[in-house]
């Protein structure tokens, strides 16, 4: 099987981490099938989609998790453990696992912190020794840990972190490297404790396939709301991005504010919106989960889903989320009173800055940002030393795969893939720092000093860039990829 590509010490050494099981060090990547399939699995359906991941060249962009959700058990046997449902599984999920290894990709499971699964098959709460061992005896990579039917252990931090760490401490007595996804819903403020145990935490009720349409099975109003104890479900894109907005700086390698599955070609939502859903979800560094029936993906879907340039952005070694700089409420509001238009900046390790112009207004729009706006984390103000520079723009899209490549791919076209990134035998942070022209999209102008980046961006769509300095001058930030590789 292969092995993942791992940075240096000394560039470890000078990254914060969260929990140290060397795990998620970039966030994780793969595949869920509950978006689409629900209680409908199989051995088949993991094993023809992991194929399909491989064909269609997605596993050799990073998305390496194959990740069985709910519904796979039978309840439990006279002994506690628990019983695996032959129909579903002949073979056995260690068999599952193997068949996985061999393809070089991870095999991921789920369980429930509680009496109950989520679709109300036996949970683990006070069975996690037996549960974490059985996981651990099948092969399994990595635990999506639900939250439903806790039996009302939950309403202040340490109580819910107590219920998750007790599968925290049986996954670790296997001594099998297990990464721990917490899917707890940002109840009782799991960002602030989920980083000492688990490689991701969710921080909001379940995303359903809207971009701004709010529903009220998502709780709580204000989705900023830190006491929120009815996150739900049906959460659009929109309000999730608005939830994490005031801690996205929690996630540091190891451990990452997960936004829930991507909702990429579902059918839901627009082209565009689709793109600004990719885009935020690799921007704001939450798991890349597809959740689409890969046998029915259409070309732009794939082209969105296997652009490099974004994904880079998600695997950036620095690991550090966009920061929400400015906002904009006072546009054009669509049929449910939502409008509103987003500024997102963050750094990258090797000294560039990504740059989001987010339109969720109910119009096309110019939207502009200063580098004072964009710098403004390294001086408030304008005193930013970058803030006088001149910087090249990258356009992360304008490298998109075309939907004829894109459906010559799907058609199993052997030389479509040609020339396409390939993350197993370059891992990104070398990729960066080989200057590989496929990560850094096509340059789109030249923002000098003092100046501002500006784009027409479409309703509810994104303009994301990827600013480069063209004077060398950028000494407030030491590339860590070129220093230490």
């Amino acid at each position: 099987m292969a092995l993942p590509y791992v940075a240096p010490l000394a560039l470890l050494a000078v990254q914060a981490v969260a929990v140290n099981n060397g795990l998620a060090r970039t966030p994780q990547m793969g595949w869920n099938n509950w978006n689409t399939f629900a209680c409908d699995v199989s051995e088949d359906l993991l094993l023809e989609t992991s194929q399909l991941l491989i064909d269609y060249g997605l596993r050799d962009l990073g998305y390496n998790y194959v990740v069985l959700d709910d519904c796979w058990s039978r309840g439990r046997g006279k002994d506690d453990y628990l019983i695996v449902d032959e129909a579903k599984f002949p073979n056995g999920m260690k068999a599952v696992s193997d068949r996985l290894h061999d393809k070089d990709l991870l095999f991921g499971m789920y369980s429930s912190a509680g009496e109950m699964t989520c679709a109300r098959y036996a949970g683990s709460l006070d069975y996690e020794k037996q549960d974490a061992e059985s996981f651990a005896s099948w092969g399994v990579d990595y635990l999506k840990y639900d939250n439903c039917y806790h039996m009302g252990r939950f309403g202040t931090p340490i109580v819910s972190f107590n219920r998750f760490n007790e599968m925290a401490e049986a996954l670790k007595a296997t001594g099998r490297s297990i990464l721990y996804s917490l899917c707890s819903w940002g109840e009782d403020y799991v960002h602030t404790w989920g980083p000492s145990i688990a490689n991701s935490w969710r921080i909001s009720g379940d995303i359903y396939d809207s971009f701004s349409r709010p529903d009220d099975l998502c709780g709580c109003g204000d989705p900023t709301d830190p006491h929120c104890v009815a996150p739900g479900t049906h959460c659009s894109v929109l309000n999730i991005i608005n939830k994490v907005a005031p801690y996205i700086d929690r996630g540091l390698p190891g451990g990452w504010n997960d936004l829930d599955m991507l909702e990429v070609g579902l059918g839901g939502m627009t082209d565009e919106e689709y793109k600004a859903h990719f885009s935020m979800w690799a921007a704001l560094k939450s798991p890349l989960l597809l959740g689409n029936d890969l046998r029915a993906m259409d070309a732009k879907t794939l082209s969105i889903i296997n652009n490099p340039a974004i994904i880079a952005i998600s695997q950036d070694p620095r690991g550090k989320a966009v920061q929400r700089v400015s906002t904009n409420t006072s546009v054009a509001k669509d049929e449910y009173g939502i409008g509103e238009v987003h500024v997102w900046s963050g750094p990258l390790a090797n000294g560039d800055q990504v740059v989001i112009l987010l339109n969720a207004a109910n119009e096309d729009l110019h939207i502009s940002a200063s580098l004072a706006e964009i710098f403004v984390m390294d001086g408030p103000g304008g005193s930013a030393p970058q803030v006088q520079q001149t910087w090249a723009v990258h356009d992360l899209w304008e490298s998109r795969m075309t939907e004829t490549d894109a459906a010559a791919v799907l058609g199993q076209d052997k030389g479509a893939l040609k020339g396409s990134y390939n993350a197993t035998e370059i891992p990104y942070a070398k990729g960066l720092a080989e200057e590989d022209p496929r990560l850094f999209g096509e340059k789109a102008g030249v923002v000098k000093a003092g100046g501002s980046v500006s784009a027409l961006v479409p309703r509810h769509g994104a303009k994301v860039f990827r600013l480069r300095s063209t004077d060398g001058k950028d000494k407030t930030r030491k590339s860590l990829v070129k220093e230490e590789l």
